[in-house]
């Protein structure tokens, strides 16, 4: 059943996310030099904390294969559209209109925001030591609030090829401006005949998101490194992180929906 929004709405909406597309690619002083500390750091870095990276980058795969520990609950998601919609199927999401879907996703991007702020202050206190746990920790409030968004907009991560648009995602924002083009061109086609053909060679490649994701936090970690002063630091890496993979996440879920609601609609005056 189409939606009650005009082709001229959509049209719209999607300009605004290819505008955003292409303000991705600049890319801040940071996140420039990004590699370089972490690069320096890699021979310093205690043993046990190099465990930990490792543990995440596993965490990872078995995330894309079956859900992990990561995998969240829909009927948490369902009960965020009361009272103004009673849904209780990813079905019924997929006929409510693009702003409610957008109402929902910022709320829980903002409220991820906080919760990612306050387990950086927190890991933040104790320097090099609490680092260890912060990385997966982060990876996983990210996979989390993705996978948020993703109900959102009526998308199921209990699907495979969901949890690999996902990581996709997450890799979006940590890579350079080559990196984003490459990738931004595999979400916009993610919905393709070519999709499937690209699946295997896109899990060959999960590894190579956590490094990428790990690499990016360089100079951003750095001064989490210090007791006490990481805590400041802590609390706004984490959340200018959790910004930065929840809106990628709105955009490209976003642009998918109106897309396929297009074509929708192309469909029905074909027809």
């Amino acid at each position: 059943m189409p939606t009650t929004e005009s082709a001229e709405f959509l049209q719209e909406e999607l300009k605004k996310i290819e505008k955003w597309e292409k303000s991705q690619k600049g890319l801040w002083f940071w996140e420039k030099i990004g590699r370089i500390p972490f690069a320096l750091l890699d021979k310093l870095t205690p043993k046990f904390i190099q465990e930990k990276i490792g543990i995440a980058i596993d965490e990872l795969g078995s995330y894309i294969q079956t859900g992990g520990q990561y995998l969240i609950s829909e009927k948490t998601i369902f009960k965020k559209f009361k009272p103004d919609n009673e849904v209780t199927s990813l079905e019924q999401v997929q006929q409510l209109p693009l702003a409610k879907m957008d109402e929902i996703a910022d709320e829980l991007k903002n409220s991820r925001k906080k919760v990612a702020a306050i387990q950086g202050a927190t890991t933040g206190i104790g320097g090099i030591f609490t680092l260890a746990i912060d990385i997966p920790v982060l990876l996983g409030l990210s996979l989390k609030v993705l996978q948020e968004i993703a109900l959102s907009y009526g998308y199921n991560p209990k699907d495979k090829a969901e949890r690999i648009f996902i990581v996709k995602c997450l890799q979006f924002t940590s890579s350079d401006i080559v990196g984003k083009k490459a990738i931004l061109e595999d979400l916009t086609d993610f919905n393709t005949e070519n999709k499937n053909s690209r699946i295997i060679s896109q899990l060959q490649g999960w590894r190579e998101v956590v490094m990428t994701y790990r690499d990016n936090f360089g100079w951003k970690k750095l001064f989490q490194l210090v007791p006490i002063a990481g805590v400041i630091f802590g609390a706004f890496i984490n959340r200018s992180s959790i910004q930065d993979v929840a809106e990628t996440g709105i955009m490209m879920y976003r642009k998918r929906r109106i897309l396929e609601r297009l074509h929708q609609k192309e469909g029905l005056g074909e027809a």
